[in-house]
């Protein structure tokens, strides 16, 4: 997976989308930093473009808002069927260096999600949701190398070609413990409400 966009352009996007939300909801930075844990200056540095927010940061104030990471990514297209592979978004988490492609074509009112990942050689990465967070229903799938993952209590160790069916509600941390790195698709479906701005 190939990642050629630019840092600063892509801390600008991610803020201004996240503003945006924020205010779609009437919610001031205090009442968002309230639900999330974040604190109030991160907000904000992170909507004016002068912050490279985390995965783990990004999930929270998404979830805070009812929007999933791939929504926060998005690039604004609305409701057509075909994603072309170029156009794509692709990010790359700052803290871990994991690359994440949103394949699914955005705007068209589905239910559900694909993006593929890619987890460098030793990365982990622990996402926890806001306590607010809509229930999602996630399925991950092992293309190339091995993923420990742990959910709650619960560690799994999966290989090539292995599926694992998964109903979100607690911490979810991904681990490499490889030499190469790990690639695998992630199916997102939502519950009721999950996905409030993904209607056509």
């Amino acid at each position: 997976m190939e990642f050629t966009e630019d840092i600063l352009d892509i801390d600008r996007r991610l803020g201004a989308r996240l503003k945006a939300a924020r205010l779609h909801q009437d919610l001031t930075l205090d009442a968002l930093a309230e639900r999330t844990g974040v604190s109030r200056a991160m907000i904000s540095r992170i909507e004016r473009g002068e912050s490279s927010p985390t995965a783990a940061l990004l999930v929270r104030l998404g979830s805070g808002l009812g929007l999933t990471l791939s929504a926060l990514l998005e690039d604004g297209s609305q409701g057509e069927p075909l994603a072309r592979s170029a156009a794509q978004p692709v990010w790359r988490d700052p803290a871990s260096g994991y690359l994440r492609r949103n394949v699914s074509p955005r705007g068209t009112g589905s239910a559900f999600e694909i993006v593929e990942v890619e987890l460098p050689p030793g990365a982990h990465v622990v996402l926890d949701s806001a306590a607010s967070a809509p229930p999602l229903d996630q399925q991950i799938w092992i293309l190339e190398g091995t993923l420990e993952l742990t959910l709650g209590e619960i560690r799994h160790q999966l290989a090539q070609g292995d599926c694992l069916q998964m109903h979100l509600r607690s911490s979810i941390a991904y681990h490499n413990p490889g030499a190469t790195p790990v690639r695998y698709v992630v199916i997102v479906a939502a519950r009721s409400g999950a996905f409030p701005d993904h209607a056509a």
